[in-house]
């Protein structure tokens, strides 16, 4: 279907943060619950043992309401930056990292990883865990030069972002721009992680659609090398279950690690 491209104001106005956890992460119900999160959760976890990228501070830039991509993370960064453009979803990071009783319930994703690292048993200390290497819930806005303007970064060890450029990117040359601004906001020598859908062109949340900028493998790679990094790893994984395409229609899915160079 054709979708109209979603303004900031749309998403402002329009987005809701609960909607969006029920329909796509809800344990058993939600569409990417499984599939999308396993491929995450799996390759975070290698990214962040074997694959030796840790450091002292990780961005993470568009967060959405979800903390799951973090579960690896919080084991070797002594500092997390969260962050996203909308109140509501900071709104919903906060009430998880203050033990809200209404916060969205992560315990499955958080079982996960901790079978990954072999204590399936202490999910309760992983959360605890994360929380305390969650420093900061900043507004990001990806359309900015600054992505954080006012605020100022200190450049970090590593910039994480899931399932967040497709929404503010139009087009190619946009996301190309963004990953270049993203630069001032990494180390020489630095990780740029990129965790996303491919050939997605809406997905469904609440009672309206937003627009996805289209992905395809080729041009993510031209885009990386155009914005001056070194590409060190890309995965990519065709979506088996397409029972609910109506709900989002991507394709696929793509992994992309690479460095600043020094």
């Amino acid at each position: 279907m054709e979708t109209p491209f979603s303004s900031q104001q749309s998403y402002i106005d329009d987005f809701s943060a609960s909607d969006y956890f029920q329909t796509y992460y809800k344990e058993g119900e939600g569409v990417i619950c499984g599939e999308w999160t396993d491929f995450v959760l799996r390759n975070l976890h290698e990214t962040f043992t074997t694959g030796g990228v840790k450091g002292d501070t990780l961005i993470d830039f568009g967060a959405g309401p979800t903390i799951y991509h973090l579960l690896s993370a919080c084991e070797v960064f002594d500092k997390i930056i969260t962050s996203d453009f909308l109140e509501q979803n900071r709104a919903a990071l906060q009430k998880w990292l203050k033990k809200d009783p209404d916060a969205f319930d992560w315990t499955a994703a958080i079982k996960r990883v901790c079978e990954l690292e072999g204590d399936g048993d202490n999910y309760e200390k992983k959360a605890e865990t994360l929380r305390s290497k969650v420093k900061e819930v900043l507004k990001c806005d990806a359309l900015k030069t600054k992505p954080f303007d006012p605020v100022v970064l200190q450049p970090a060890d590593c910039l994480l972002t899931c399932l967040c450029l497709e929404a503010p990117c139009k087009d190619i040359k946009s996301f190309c721009n963004v990953l270049k601004n993203f630069k001032d906001l990494i180390k020489p020598g630095g990780h740029l992680l990129i965790l996303s859908i491919l050939d997605a062109t809406f997905y469904y949340v609440g009672n309206r659609y937003f627009s996805s900028m289209t992905t395809r493998k080729e041009e993510l790679e031209e885009a990386f090398k155009e914005a001056g990094y070194e590409i060190e790893k890309a995965i990519y994984a065709p979506r088996n279950d397409q029972s609910r395409m109506d709900v989002c229609d991507y394709r696929g899915y793509y992994y992309i690690c690479a460095r600043k160079p020094k």
